[in-house]
């Protein structure tokens, strides 16, 4: 447990769950929960027992979004709404940049920074009758930041739909969209869910790793410059005893063992 009221940990064999833990609140990300959350991933991070991350919120929802009543609460300040936003965006880049994959376990809605949790996510598995929106627009605030999440994770016209219309859209829809990965029926998501999160942690942690945090790179950068750096990423992961024990394996048909150097 990360903390006891807002944020519980589940460790099993190399999956790491969170889940979010205000179901009364429908999960909203409150700037507490925001700083739980900073902190387990910064503690993740540093953990090489944690091979895959599972993200999930507790109750009837995954998360409805920041939570409007403490931002009513607060008065619309400046300095609380800078260091909310600012929280929120450190979160979201704490997830592209953990070493681990980050996989986000979808029910009842995701919505607002809730969608953004899910676009930010490597990987998402939503119930069937699951639901996304950005909803800001109908109550005169844009999702100025889950668009940053969204518009690098679907086409720019599905973004915009969703962020224009403030329209929930069906489990399917977020399926065609690719805003998640696979559907499953709600009775089946946490056990398919751990499923993925299995298969992944069962590969070369350092291979992983590697994977990960190539992908984001080169997709910053140029043709040629992606080429270039991807390049250099097969020669340098050719020379860890992982690929080399892991094509050895193949080549001699056996199971690869694998040692994460």
């Amino acid at each position: 447990m990360t903390d006891t009221a807002l944020l519980l940990r589940h460790d099993d064999a190399g999956v790491t769950t969170l889940t979010l833990n205000r179901p009364q609140a429908r999960n909203a990300l409150s700037q507490a929960m925001l700083r739980a959350l900073l902190d387990a991933f910064s503690a993740i991070a540093a953990d090489a027992s944690v091979r895959v991350v599972i993200l999930a919120g507790a109750g009837p929802a995954f998360c409805a979004g920041h939570d409007l009543k403490e931002i009513r609460a607060a008065g619309y300040a400046r300095d609380y709404t800078e260091k909310l936003f600012a929280d929120c965006a450190e979160l979201m880049q704490a997830i592209v940049r953990l070493p681990q994959p980050v996989i986000a376990r979808v029910h009842g809605i995701a919505t607002a920074a809730g969608a953004q949790l899910v676009a930010s996510a490597d990987l998402a598995v939503a119930a069937e009758d699951s639901r996304f929106a950005t909803p800001g627009v109908h109550i005169g605030l844009f999702c100025s930041t889950p668009m940053v999440a969204l518009s690098r994770n679907i086409s720019h016209k599905h973004a915009l739909q969703m962020l224009l219309s403030g329209d929930l859209i069906d489990a399917p829809t977020a399926l065609r969209f690719g805003l998640v990965n696979e559907l499953v029926p709600a009775g089946e998501l946490e056990a398919k869910t751990l499923e993925l999160a299995r298969k992944i942690a069962s590969k070369s942690a350092l291979t992983v790793r590697t994977g990960k945090a190539a992908y984001y790179r080169q997709a910053e950068l140029p043709l040629a410059e992606a080429y270039a750096y991807a390049r250099e990423v097969m020669v340098t992961n050719l020379e860890a005893h992982d690929a080399q024990e892991g094509i050895n394996a193949f080549i001699d048909k056996r199971e690869p063992v694998w040692c994460g150097r």
